[in-house]
């Protein structure tokens, strides 16, 4: 087992008997963000990271999702492992009916190890640019090179406020981006900020898609419904409902806030989402098309 990173503390885990939600899911939902993490003696962590997981095995997830009564997950490789995506590809086959995933590579990758990450269920790549384990922004157009003739995604984990140019930055990778926890950025700063009007823009004219997902993680707001995130949620769906898609972020490594509840944590759709029709879209539709296949 890899000891701990001197800098890398411990996180608590998931809430232990999450709740049901009250909010009417429907048929073919997809949660698009979610981690497993260990057992750490067959998958250890990287030395050099930012936190230190506890155990969230697939199985726990995937009985959160019969809980949830959402049908279909997105496993993303979280920073704690690099570029080992060993657990990840492990977690796709053990269920290809029901996962997909998203990988970190560099672009030094062989090209047999792409293919079988793609019959096992990998859709996309992640660019981290706030915990260590990522991979830097810089090496973006190699990868996307690398991995465009597969038709997968680049999804940024990064801070849009902090992030200057990234509009035009994004339109050189010329293949879909998705950004991660709807820009990351200090729910303070509100729906007004010069790089949040950007994200909307990104999305209207079909450069970009988004994650409705960990509200906790930008927050002022110590507790649910973290109001003052609905305004930056309804905004998304008013510039593109058609380039929105929503997460869990399960078992959410990066929270510092209480433990949420998920059956709750996913009731706060219902109020970023007012209509049933665009939710169907969110939780449904534009999952599927950005990571279905004719297989699921």
């Amino acid at each position: 087992m890899t000891p701990p990173h001197e800098e890398a503390p411990p996180v608590p885990p998931p809430h232990p008997n999450p709740s049901r939600p009250r909010l009417a899911i429907p048929p073919g939902a997809w949660d698009c963000h979610c981690h497993v993490f260990g057992p750490t003696d067959r998958y250890p962590y990287w030395p050099d990271r930012s936190y230190t997981p506890p155990a969230a095995p697939l199985a726990r997830y995937l009985g959160l999702l019969d809980l949830l009564g959402v049908e279909h997950g997105v496993l993303v490789q979280p920073s704690v492992y690099g570029t080992d995506n060993r657990l990840l590809v492990d977690s796709l086959k053990a269920s290809p009916r029901r996962l997909r995933g998203v990988a970190v590579i560099d672009a030094t990758i062989e090209e047999r190890e792409l293919e079988a990450m793609h019959s096992a269920g990998v859709r996309g790549v992640r660019i981290n640019l706030l915990f260590r384990g990522g991979v830097s922004f810089a090496a973006a157009e190699a990868i996307a090179d690398r991995v465009r003739p597969l038709g997968w995604h680049i999804q940024f984990l990064l801070d849009i406020s902090q992030t200057p140019g990234l509009r035009q930055a994004l339109k050189r990778l010329r293949l879909p981006v998705v950004i991660d926890h709807m820009g990351h950025f200090p729910a303070s700063q509100g729906t007004a900020l010069p790089a949040f009007r950007d994200l909307q823009a990104m999305l209207a004219d079909g450069q970009a898609w988004v994650k409705l997902s960990a509200p906790y993680l930008f927050t002022r707001q110590p507790d649910m419904p973290y109001a003052d995130v609905t305004p930056i949620a309804r905004a998304l769906v008013e510039a593109a409902p058609e380039r929105c898609v929503w997460g869990t972020d399960w078992p959410h490594p990066a929270n510092k806030l209480a433990m949420p509840d998920d059956g709750p944590l996913t009731d706060l759709l219902g109020k970023w989402v007012t209509d049933e029709a665009l939710r169907r879209r969110i939780l449904v539709d534009n999952p599927k098309s950005l990571y279905g296949s004719a297989s699921m």
